[in-house]
């Protein structure tokens, strides 16, 4: 369903941005999405995948290991890949499984690496600035930090996953507070994965093995909890990225169960995106082109909706300035992209 309607709002499936993982160029396992301020402003994707190497079967050392940066346009063909930055390893300004991007109020990028445990940061061109972190679990150390989220204060909440816990630090590593701590009662969270915060400061986090989401004030207050596990209606498997609109709804990655579930701001279940990719993006149609022998496959395949479905979605930012949705396909090596339209008029039915 290319455009759905649900309790007054209407989702129009955009464009999908990306590539197959074998080609030069795109996302490869786009794990995470951020976006930068304005209508024309670039969005920030990071690729946490594998590459073919010359003489050397796939690899799963990291070579594909990197952010992109990208303008995605408004139409499929609009987009536009600006540079790439960050390599896989140890060393400042590179990665080993970097899982949380966002961008502050200046531009700057920030990049959660869960497995050297340290926030790195750059300018908006991928200049490394500086990074910071401690693996452990005293306040202040990480463990496997996920999602993170920079507010209106330039602030960060970190998912701090393994920890079990949110973190809030200042833009340069110094912790604010702390809360959570590992269970399944209320404010309490296991292997917590996306953060995101609404208009009045909420925070939102991804409770990803409690199959929920759960809502915080700012200082870290329990405040309510919503989803269940389950693949039906308002329940979640596994969920992984959060957003919220300016409306107040929030997108939920139900990664386990290939979707996209939609809540209002009170809680209540309001619908469910699946993918609807149904045709390939402009960068994939420049690769399918070059190799006459994918033409003829692709015009084989029993049912091509399959390929138009989310496949494990890990991450997804609400671009406010454009209004529509970003969502990281992360199996289908893409961008899927929903519009959130304010003024659609039902067309009229005719006899």
């Amino acid at each position: 369903m290319q455009t759905q309607i649900a309790a007054g709002r209407v989702y129009d499936f955009s464009h999908a941005v990306g590539r197959s993982a074998a080609s030069g160029t795109g996302f490869r396992m786009p794990v995470a999405v951020a976006t930068g301020v304005g209508t024309d402003a670039a969005s920030y994707v990071i690729s946490r995948g594998f590459e073919m190497i010359p003489n050397v079967h796939w690899s799963r050392t990291g070579v594909g290991t990197r952010v992109t940066k990208v303008i995605f346009g408004g139409i499929s063909g609009e987009e536009e890949l600006v540079n790439e930055f960050g390599k896989y390893g140890e060393d400042p300004g590179r990665f080993i499984w970097p899982a949380g991007i966002s961008v502050d109020s200046q531009g700057a990028v920030y990049v959660a690496d869960e497995w050297l445990n340290r926030v790195s940061i750059f300018d908006g061109d991928g200049k490394f600035l500086q990074c910071w972190g401690t693996s452990g679990a005293e306040e202040g150390e990480l463990d496997g930090p996920s999602g993170i989220l920079i507010d209106a204060n330039d602030d960060l909440y970190i998912s701090d996953t393994r920890n079990h816990r949110v973190q809030k630090f200042t833009k340069d590593g110094v912790l604010i507070a702390a809360w959570g701590g590992l269970g399944s009662g209320e404010g309490q969270l296991d292997s917590p994965w996306g953060i995101a915060s609404d208009s009045e400061g909420y925070i939102y986090v991804s409770d990803h093995m409690n199959h929920r989401v759960q809502k915080f004030t700012p200082e870290g207050e329990f405040v309510a909890s919503f989803g269940s596990e389950g693949a039906g209606r308002g329940e979640l498997g596994r969920p992984s990225g959060v957003a919220v609109d300016p409306d107040g709804d929030v997108y939920v990655c139900d990664w386990s169960n290939n979707r996209v579930q939609v809540f209002g701001p009170d809680g209540r279940f309001i619908t469910t995106l699946r993918g609807d990719a149904y045709e390939l993006s402009h960068w994939a149609k420049m690769t399918v082109a070059t190799n006459p022998d994918a033409v003829r496959r692709r015009r084989e395949v029993p049912n091509p909706q399959v390929e138009w479905r989310f496949d494990m979605p890990s991450d997804l930012v609400f671009d406010t300035a454009n209004q529509r949705l970003l969502v990281a396909d992360t199996q289908r090596q893409r961008i899927q992209i929903y519009n959130k339209l304010k003024d659609y008029a039902i067309p009229s039915r005719t006899i």
